[in-house]
């Protein structure tokens, strides 16, 4: 096999790769009046892979400042000189805007994160119970990388915390009552026993009464 046709499934002297394998994208490169194709995991700067049906191809982006992109018109990192905003190239950040590295950020910094929580216990009103609905929440810690004056006065995007509808027990067990609510109930428990007592010694005296 000729270094023109390495990694190649159909190759021609002239031209160089013609077909791919599956995985791979096919590159062609203007040489004269004719183009070569060669097969490449990954497309050169400049341009981005193409999926298609038959056969993967890297396809140009449409800006030159473009160094690479996530489709023709979509740039995800420009060349020296040029700073990202919203896809595009621009030699200088829009109003509104402030200079972060290479991008043009709006009014907040992509702080990384950490993971998120467990979600908290299930609460409305302070109680874990006698609801239908209640809330929980879960948060994730913010890492720092501050280390620049216009980083220090940005915002963080990232949400530190989510809340989310949860549903409850509609009934509570007697270890999640109140104090006032167990001292009710045990008040009703006890008048409760008093009139059982209370109709036992009846029963009890009738019966021990001799007849007539």
């Amino acid at each position: 096999m000729t270094e023109e046709c390495r990694n190649c499934l159909e190759c021609s002297h002239d031209n160089g790769c013609v077909r791919c394998p599956e995985r791979l994208f096919l590159f062609l490169q203007r040489n004269g009046m004719s183009h070569h194709g060669t097969c490449l995991h990954v497309c050169p700067a400049g341009h981005y892979g193409q999926r298609g049906k038959d056969v993967n191809r890297c396809m140009k982006c449409r800006s030159l400042d473009c160094e690479h992109c996530f489709s023709r018109d979509f740039c995800t990192k420009c060349k020296a000189g040029f700073h990202l905003y919203m896809g595009k190239c621009v030699t200088r950040c829009p109003e509104g805007t402030f200079t972060h590295q290479t991008d043009c950020l709006e009014d907040c910094l992509q702080a990384a994160v950490g993971e998120w929580s467990d979600w908290s216990a299930c609460l409305r009103n302070g109680v874990s119970c006698g609801f239908r609905w209640g809330k929980q929440t879960r948060t994730r810690g913010i890492r720092p990388s501050v280390t620049t004056p216009e980083e220090k006065s940005a915002s963080f995007c990232p949400s530190d915390s989510e809340t989310q509808r949860c549903r409850m027990r509609k009934t509570c067990p007697n270890s999640e009552m109140d104090g006032e609510t167990r001292k009710n109930k045990k008040r009703g428990l006890g008048k409760k026993r008093d009139r059982k007592r209370l109709r036992l010694q009846t029963f009890r005296a009738v019966v021990a009464e001799p007849e007539q």
